[in-house]
């Protein structure tokens, strides 16, 4: 293997015997400073609490263990939730950054288009009327995102599926989704309509290490079917006709790629509920960032990490020693950054 550096086009080329790998080197250095500033947030997050610590002593403990009260605060009590964060964060981002190159439009991310509710209703289902919990849930969520992904296919489907008209069908569908979700708690009894509501808003409280090895191993399987189909969401962007030229299978292409944003979610929605517009602002902030042409998943996964650490640290620390749930916060966040990139949006049309 052998690596050089482009100056003049600002590439970061790898060759190997089979194959060649060009990255951006402004690409390389964002996403380097965006994983670092994820992973400081990370250490601020393991020393704040009841029970302050030092960042030295955070790194201490993570590595050397020689304190045995740090160690215990950091990695029994804190670090799953910290983990779990980064984690579910890039899953989120990486969700957004397929979903919004699919249908070639910044408003196209699961919580907008309606795949995060869909995830939320099966996973009710299960919780409420089946009893379930743990994988259950995970299956009920992923089945509910699934389904609605599919549902929403064949309504916006007319010739070939446009993004647009993908997003607005998908608007409707959340919407619908939204009341039979209320109608579910609602007839649910008390104790465990609390739980699911609680649960609905996102939130991180109360993880711990049985959650951590599931979700890394499913993310972990994911990101591998990622990987030999990753290639095809920069030539679906240049549009159908000329991505049909290039020898892509349109459709199957499509919806293999809507299953992985939808599988991504459901993994995040099981493990801590639909936490919203992550996945909605972490692609186009990424891309803002390293200016790539084309939505990127590197700089989505980076920043979707910054973003949830960050946002479940202010949910922390804002009220506390009240935690609030951290889709209160980046639901707020989020908001904000919507109207925004609607503004944006209307300038540029």
């Amino acid at each position: 293997m052998s690596s050089t550096v482009d100056f003049g086009r600002s590439l970061l080329i790898v060759r190997t015997r089979r194959i060649t790998v060009r990255v951006g080197t402004r690409t390389t250095v964002v996403c380097a400073s965006l994983v670092c500033a994820a992973l400081l947030m990370g250490v601020v997050a393991l020393g704040t609490g009841d029970y302050a610590i030092a960042p030295d002593r955070v790194v201490r403990a993570l590595f050397v263990g020689d304190h045995r009260f740090d160690r215990l605060v950091v990695w029994e009590w804190r670090f799953p939730r910290v983990i779990l964060a980064l984690v579910l964060g890039a899953a989120l981002g990486v969700s957004g950054a397929i979903l919004q190159s699919v249908t070639r439009n910044p408003l196209g991310s699961p919580d907008i288009v309606g795949f995060n509710t869909g995830a939320y209703t099966g996973a009710l289902i299960v919780m409420l009327t089946l009893g379930g919990s743990g994988f259950q849930t995970a299956t009920g969520a992923f089945v509910g995102g699934l389904a609605t992904a599919l549902a929403i296919q064949l309504l916006a489907f007319r010739h070939n599926v446009s993004g647009f008209r993908l997003i607005i069908v998908g608007i409707g569908v959340s919407a619908m989704l939204a009341a039979v979700n209320t109608w579910l708690i609602l007839r649910a009894d008390l104790h465990a309509a609390m739980s699911a509501a609680a649960w609905g808003a996102g939130s991180l409280n109360g993880l711990s290490w049985p959650q951590v090895a599931p979700a890394l191993l499913i993310l972990a399987v994911l990101a591998l079917a990622l990987g030999p189909v990753v290639r095809w969401l920069p030539v679906l962007e240049l549009g159908d006709d000329q991505a049909s030229s290039f020898g892509v299978r349109v459709g199957r292409a499509r919806m293999l790629l809507i299953v992985l944003s939808v599988a991504l979610t459901a993994v995040a929605t099981a493990v801590a509920g639909p936490i919203a517009f992550v996945a909605l602002a972490a692609p186009q902030l990424g891309r803002r960032l390293a200016r790539t042409p084309s939505t990127a998943l590197a700089p989505a996964a980076a920043m979707g990490s910054l973003l949830l650490v960050t946002c479940d640290w202010i949910a922390q620390r804002l009220f506390a020693p009240t935690p609030l749930p951290v889709g209160v916060v980046t639901v707020s966040i989020g908001g904000l950054y919507l109207v925004y990139l609607l503004l944006a949006e209307a300038r540029r049309t």
